[in-house]
């Protein structure tokens, strides 16, 4: 009889309702991505609106921290809202999940700037992070139950798959208006108040998926279950409290979910951030081709999800971990190469060598920025590894500074607790100094102009003897009268210097300024980079798009919300949130900017391990029983 059901479900075709159910979930869950991934790309401006009495390294930090509480409480929403879809229901459960996620985000749109409010505005938007995230929290497992509860046996994985296409849409949908916006309104207005709009249009956006939801009936499994009064009456007790049900929890994370976690992240943010942060490839160029990628990958969801009612989630899943581990290295290598050859050749010739002290050579581990380096060992390779220069550390003297060798070069560093205030003296010297090493040996940096006050012109040609300047040629160029007080708040003058006179001359010395490592942008190879980030995109599809299928299938009914939703935001939530971070440290320890990989690697490989031996195919189990 299950063989029949199974076949009778996936020849016939999708009914009007079917259609209706998985539109109206999919829809409500792009919307919610959206919302969440707002903040992300626009967390720039929001700290430069919300923390503006803060210096900018303070406001990045908590800029950062708020951005993380989204992530941290999402586990804490699958509980709330998991325990409420199990009690009261799939359907009013993810609607309020959907109020709570659009109001929030309508409401940072609006919120007045700590220059209006004071600390008041930046304490909201943590409350209205929290509040996104909670609702993210219990968005997905709703959805996914939700969808598979209506599906035909035998077509759950082709029916559910179209819940996993909605974080790549929301990711989509957000950078397309973002730029979209960006290009209308120019960047000095945007940064003013033009960010403020993607926030705003997420009330239309509200309102469809409301509308839409409340056209909703209440899943067939649920309403079974409520009429047959089997509910359970403590779901998170006996999801997780009872032994039988934990260990499918915990199976379903560490089988499952941790690496569909790590190869969803690399392939979508990770890549991201690899190609602005470290490759240096213009941030607009960067969204264009990871869209461009997305929309080209984004139906392999749907494929996947289809083979998976056909051969089962596990193969699928398995082949798109063992594909991960095994091509990661060579395609992110390639990556560097089309995105910036300039710096691939260049570290290809030239490696740095740190010379220190291995007690003072920490593991750099800083999720939310908040760390501050300090020992002479930590500030050079930090440094380096900000700039993508591979290096090497060799042990020194106990107790001594580090030195850092670029080819002929060596250049002293410094203890930032032992400088005192002298540090960032010290810390601007090394930097050049860093910086014209790796300059002469092939790096792609690049100097900004040099504003330079009148009083501060002389010294400014003494301290900078590789650029020859003449202080007498630069006076009789050009120069533009600024008033002292403006010079102050550029941090141009200090406020003595700066009561000597009511205005000052102030010359533009071309190539004089601080050094940017750049990608040159008619050396990006876009077809390639493009196609990088497209198979990168189908192995996101090969983990994800069967994985709401199986979750669905490994919990009973009673407890299926609270169960699934656990697992899987501890998994995204924390195992793939954390990875840029992770990443970056372990990059920053060995020296490499491809040795993060191994993160994501490693767990793809410890679930592989898992779910091969004690992971079972789901596919076929009766999600009605």
């Amino acid at each position: 009889m299950a063989n029949v059901a199974i076949e009778a479900g996936a020849s016939r075709g999708m009914t009007a309702e079917e259609r209706k159910v998985i539109f109206a979930s999919s829809l409500g869950t792009v919307f919610e991505w959206y919302d969440f991934y707002l903040y992300g790309s626009l967390a720039l401006y929001i700290g430069a609106t919300f923390f503006s009495q803060y210096p900018e390294t303070t406001r990045n930090i908590f800029t950062l921290l708020a951005f993380a509480a989204g992530f941290l409480v999402r586990p804490f929403g699958a509980l709330v809202f998991g325990r409420l879809g199990d009690l009261v229901g799939r359907k009013y459960t993810f609607l309020v999940t959907i109020l709570i996620m659009g109001a929030s985000t309508f409401l940072v749109g609006i919120l007045p700037g700590s220059a209006s409010i004071g600390i008041a505005a930046p304490i909201i938007l943590i409350i209205l992070r929290m509040l996104q995230g909670l609702a993210l929290g219990g968005e997905y497992g709703g959805a996914a139950t939700y969808v598979a509860e209506h599906a035909p046996h035998g077509r759950r994985g082709f029916y559910t798959s179209w819940i996993q296409t909605t974080a790549t849409l929301g990711l989509f949908l957000s950078l397309m208006i973002i730029l979209g916006i960006q290009t209308l309104l120019g960047k000095e207005d945007f940064a003013a108040w033009g960010w403020r709009i993607p926030f705003l249009l997420s009330a239309v956006l509200l309102g469809v998926s409301v509308w839409i939801r409340m056209q909703m009936n209440e899943s067939p499994a649920f309403q079974k279950m409520k009429a047959e009064g089997t509910q359970s009456k403590a779901p998170i007790s006996e999801a997780f409290g009872q032994w039988k049900n934990a260990k499918v929890a915990l199976l379903a994370l560490f089988g499952a979910v941790a690496g569909q976690a790590v190869v969803w992240y690399t392939g979508q943010f990770y890549a991201l951030f690899f190609l602005q942060n470290v490759l240096k490839v213009d941030a607009q160029a960067t969204n264009i081709m990871v869209a461009i990628s997305l929309a080209i990958g984004t139906m392999f969801f749907v494929v996947f999800g289809w083979l998976s009612d056909k051969i089962g989630r596990k193969p699928i899943i398995m082949a798109g971990l063992v594909l991960a581990m095994l091509t990661y290295f060579p395609l992110f290598k390639a990556l560097t190469w089309a995105g910036n050859p300039a710096l691939a050749q260049a570290q290809d010739t030239i490696r740095a060598t740190v010379t220190a002290d291995p007690a003072n050579c920490t593991f750099q581990f800083n999720p939310t920025g908040t760390a501050k380096f300090t020992t002479s060992c930590d500030i050079a390779t930090a440094f380096l590894t900000r700039n993508s220069v591979p290096y090497d550390v060799v042990p020194g003297p106990a107790g001594s500074i580090a030195t850092i060798q670029i080819g002929d070069k060596m250049i002293e560093g410094f203890d930032a607790i032992a400088a005192g205030d002298k540090a960032k003296g010290l810390e601007a010297g090394m930097q050049k100094a860093v910086n014209l090493a790796l300059q002469a040996n092939g790096y792609p940096l690049v100097r900004a102009a040099a504003k330079v006050p009148d009083s501060k012109l002389d010294a400014f040609v003494a301290a900078n003897p590789e650029l020859a300047l003449d202080a007498t040629a630069i006076r009789a160029g050009e120069k533009v009268m600024v008033p002292a007080a403006d010079l102050v708040t550029q941090k141009l003058l200090t406020a003595e210097e700066a009561a000597a006179a009511p205005e000052m001359a102030v010359f533009s010395v071309p190539n004089a300024g601080a050094f940017t490592m750049v990608a040159d942008p008619a050396a990006v190879n876009w077809t390639r980079v493009i196609a990088i980030l497209t198979i990168l995109v189908i192995y996101v599809t090969m983990v994800y798009g069967p994985i709401a299928a199986m979750l669905v299938e490994m919990f009973p009914t009673r407890i299926r919300y609270t169960g699934m939703s656990l697992p899987y935001h501890i998994g995204n939530g924390w195992f793939g949130g954390l990875l840029p971070a992770t990443a970056f440290a372990m990059s920053a320890a060995a020296g490499d900017i491809y040795y993060g990989l191994w993160y994501p690697i490693v767990i793809a490989g410890i679930t592989l391990v898992i779910g091969m031996f004690f992971l079972k195919e789901t596919k076929d189990n009766d999600i009605h029983a």
